[in-house]
């Protein structure tokens, strides 16, 4: 420590350094039990940024699903301006979650085949936070549940979101309560089928879009959305690449196709009409 630094503490008189009775920072993020979760299956020293770059995504995706699903009940109960700021949150997560294929992206093809062997099936296709989210967007792929049997609770909490409405669902229904025609098929539909795009719902974004003043909060409400597929793709892009860098077209360790995979994900869409009226306008 430096003199400026050793100075800069002895100043601050008000520092606590008696914690026999009190709660420690280490204690109240459970350090110990995070910091102890690094679990190298090989000794190879590169498992180590493996291991903990798919944990702070998972970390990343927990907040996700916690500001998502909280403005979903934000658009539910007609607080539109909430669930702006609860999304404007996900889309900063999203850069940080992208950002973090950089740093794996530092892992080299034959370094990764030192310790591959020891994921065994593991992968991160079996990511329940990342289905949830899926979900949450409005993503169904029911075969997909099968993955999670082996845990009763989870696979409850997957077949409660499974069945749930999507943000786009409750955002349907939004436009609907602001008396814009929308087929009524769509606001109490099986939520557990896949959405397909709908002429009422294409023309009533389209009114939003044109009456931008008479329908302020509706249209802050798309571009939210626009904001979080456009990170999405740029997260699953991101991800391809760095796949394709480390492993080629190898098949992946879950047994899917890899990056052939990973390529037709990125052709999915999750809010058709917001993006197809851009070219309608």
């Amino acid at each position: 420590m430096t003199d400026y630094q050793n100075k800069a503490t002895t100043n601050e008189k008000g520092i606590h350094t008696d914690f026999k009775n009190n709660m420690t920072y280490g204690e109240y993020l459970q350090l110990d039990d995070l910091l102890s979760s690094q679990d190298r299956l090989s000794d190879h020293h590169d498992e180590m940024l493996f291991i903990i770059i798919h944990q702070v995504s998972e970390l990343w995706m927990k907040l996700i699903l916690h500001e998502t699903n909280a403005a979903i009940e934000s658009i539910q109960a007609d607080d539109l301006p909430t669930s702006f700021k609860r999304l404007a949150r996900v889309s900063k997560i999203q850069s940080q979650i992208i950002q973090a294929w950089d740093v794996l992206s530092t892992l080299t093809p034959s370094e990764y085949m030192e310790f591959r062997d020891s994921l065994g099936q593991a992968s991160g296709f079996q990511s329940y936070q990342y289905r949830l989210i899926e979900f949450a967007l409005g993503y169904k792929t029911g075969h997909i549940l099968k993955i999670y049997e082996k845990d009763a609770n989870l696979h409850q909490v997957l077949e409660k979101a499974y069945h749930a409405p999507s943000i786009y669902d409750v955002s349907i229904q939004a436009l609907a309560r602001a008396g814009l025609p929308i087929n009524p098929d769509l606001l109490t539909r099986d939520f557990s089928k896949p959405y397909k795009e709908d002429d009422t719902v294409r023309n009533a974004w389209l009114t939003v879009y044109r009456n931008t003043n008479q329908y302020w909060n509706l249209y802050q409400l798309g571009e939210k959305l626009v904001d979080i597929e456009d990170w999405l793709q740029q997260w699953r892009f991101r991800h391809m690449k760095t796949v394709e860098r480390i492993i080629g077209f190898k098949v992946g360790t879950g047994g899917s196709s890899g990056v052939n995979y990973l390529k037709k994900v990125l052709d999915q869409r999750f809010f058709p009409e917001l993006w197809d009226l851009r070219t309608e306008i």
